[in-house]
């Protein structure tokens, strides 16, 4: 099929236009028609598109991770400088936490907030280096008295080691001088204090 021609689209037009547009077609022609587009750039191919998700999905992974860990590690240095003493009667004392054994590298800082007019002591919980358990597995924080575990205050589970916790648990006990926490491992099925994972500071 014949394209429009030029003289016939430039008739009725002036002769300085015309001219001017017949330069312009001219040039168009030499240069030929526009090299072809390469068919990767044409349009996303089956691999990038099922490739690209996982590659931005592991990325923002690992960031969400460097983000919880540098945000917990933030978290323990901040409730470290509200050290207030060692009367657990008084609202705002924060337990520095040090890893046993069993997770050596571990780390964590308890505040324990006011109580309320019901007698409940809301307390900030934040912990890095604790790997994960096994499936059904956790961890629980007990409140202690003469240095053993006397009352449960709280679960959570550990998704890696290298991303730090931050949960809100409660002691609602009548709290006593020299009353302390630890946080021990659950293995599944059972409901008894585990062994210790994080201990107060010494």
């Amino acid at each position: 099929m014949r394209g429009p021609d030029f003289d016939e689209l430039t008739a009725d037009l002036p002769a300085d236009e015309r001219a001017r547009l017949l330069r312009v077609h001219e040039m168009l022609v030499q240069a030929g028609p526009p090299a072809e587009i390469p068919p990767e750039l044409e349009g996303p191919t089956l691999a990038m598109t099922l490739g690209k998700p996982k590659r931005s999905q592991r990325h923002m992974q690992r960031r969400l991770a460097l983000i919880a860990a540098a945000f917990v590690l933030l978290t323990l240095v901040f409730l470290g400088g509200y050290i207030t003493g060692n009367d657990s009667t008084v609202g705002g004392r924060v337990i520095q936490l040090q890893g046993t054994a069993l997770a050596p590298k571990a780390e964590g800082s308890l505040r324990i907030q006011d109580a309320d007019p019901a007698g409940n002591w809301p307390m900030t919980f934040a912990a890095l280096g604790l790997p994960k358990l096994p499936p059904r597995g956790y961890y629980e924080v007990y409140l202690t008295r003469h240095g053993k575990p006397v009352a449960p205050c709280g679960t959570f589970v550990v998704k890696s080691k290298d991303i730090g916790v931050s949960v809100q648990l409660n002691a609602p006990y009548q709290l006593k001088s020299g009353d302390s926490w630890v946080v021990t491992r659950q293995p599944p099925g059972v409901h008894t204090p585990g062994r210790v994972v994080l201990r107060p500071l010494t």
